[in-house]
């Protein structure tokens, strides 16, 4: 039995492996295509400014912890200085609540003395406290990006 090739001159064979090729090579190319417009778009996560404006010191009774809801953290006068704490827990992301003395999370049970110290519970380490500046238009303006020291605080 003898295989001639049809009559147009391409076997059957040939013609699938050449479709075969040429779905490949068009998908290969779309893909390539799909990946760069992919590139070109840019992959940024528009997070909130970590700075903001908390009033002004006049708002702030002397001897008062306010709790900035919207923000998370504590914002402490004494006198004429202003300090501010961090009031996401250490441990897993929950809101601290204020205590009696110091602050409480309600969700682990850790417990920061009134310095944002750990005292006890799972929390890794205490809470942070955050930069406090005045802005140009005498507001106390909080950078949460700029952690400082306990004993740093803004004098007014």
């Amino acid at each position: 039995m003898n295989h001639l090739p049809p009559p147009n001159g391409v076997p059957r064979r040939s013609f699938f492996q050449l479709t075969l090729g040429w779905l490949a090579a068009t998908f290969a190319t779309a893909a390539s295509a799909v990946a760069a417009v992919r590139f070109l778009v840019p992959n940024v996560l528009y997070e909130p400014s970590q700075r903001f404006k908390a009033g002004k010191p006049d708002d702030y009774p002397d001897g008062s912890v306010t709790f900035l809801e919207d923000e998370r953290v504590f914002l402490l006068r004494k006198g004429n200085t202003f300090r501010c704490l961090s009031a996401v827990c250490t441990h897993l992301g929950c809101t601290v609540n204020r205590a009696d003395r110091g602050y409480h999370c309600p969700c682990h049970g850790s417990v920061f003395s009134d310095q944002g110290k750990v005292e006890s519970g799972p929390a890794p380490h205490g809470l942070p406290w955050f930069l406090v500046t005045l802005s140009k238009d005498d507001r106390l303006l909080v950078d949460k990006s700029e952690v400082v020291p306990a004993d740093k605080y803004l004098v007014v």
